[in-house]
């Protein structure tokens, strides 16, 4: 269970950097998924997708030292993350402020793959485009596709209350997101260095 009261810890992209820079105990964890992550991610950083994280964060919390930083596309599910951590004892991890697109504008190292569009992005232009359609429809077709506009609307504001999106699921396993390999919760975490506990 998730602690959503839990002190939201967040570290800057030129504080991250600096952190690269000095410590050798840093690990970086992008909860992203696999597509995304593929498309562009911080060097070094290692990729837990949200839903492994959230199954498996007690064998992640036992790999991880005194500076973990959380990293998405925009802080959410970085933040989502840190609690699942927190939950399981992890007090020290900080969430990446902006994401991976803050550490890449302030001239952080990073990978880039196949260009595709963030989950969040595609999740806004699926759900806008849906209720274009179904007001149009409504509109010279079938009245009552305006209900279609309405319970999207409503799963929407579920979504931000409960910080899961069920359309952000859906357009994750699309085949344009595919990648060749997606990480198990086996592979995630075992490819993790054990960090030093230095302070």
């Amino acid at each position: 269970m998730t602690n959503p009261f839990a002190e939201l810890r967040t570290i800057t992209a030129e504080e991250l950097a600096q952190w690269r820079q000095l410590h050798d105990d840093l690990t970086i964890i992008d909860v992203r998924s696999p597509a995304e992550f593929e498309t562009l991610h911080i060097h070094g950083s290692y990729n837990v997708p949200l839903p492994l994280l959230t199954e498996h964060a007690s064998e992640l919390a036992e790999r991880l030292g005194h500076r973990a930083v959380l990293v998405c596309q925009s802080g959410n599910r970085a933040t989502q993350a840190q609690q699942h951590l927190a939950a399981a004892g992890v007090r020290t991890a900080n969430v990446l402020t902006g994401g991976v697109p803050a550490f890449e504008a302030a001239g952080g190292q990073v990978v880039r793959g196949a260009a595709r569009w963030d989950i969040e992005r595609q999740v806004r232009f699926t759900a806008g485009l849906i209720v274009l359609v179904s007001l149009l429809v409504a509109e010279f077709l079938w009245p009552e596709s305006r209900f279609i506009a309405f319970a999207l609307s409503a799963g929407l504001v579920v979504a931000a209350l409960t910080g899961s999106c069920l359309m952000g699921r859906i357009l994750s396993r699309m085949p344009w997101n595919k990648v060749t390999a997606s990480p198990t919760a086996r592979s995630a975490i075992a490819s993790i260095p054990v960090a030093t506990q230095e302070l």
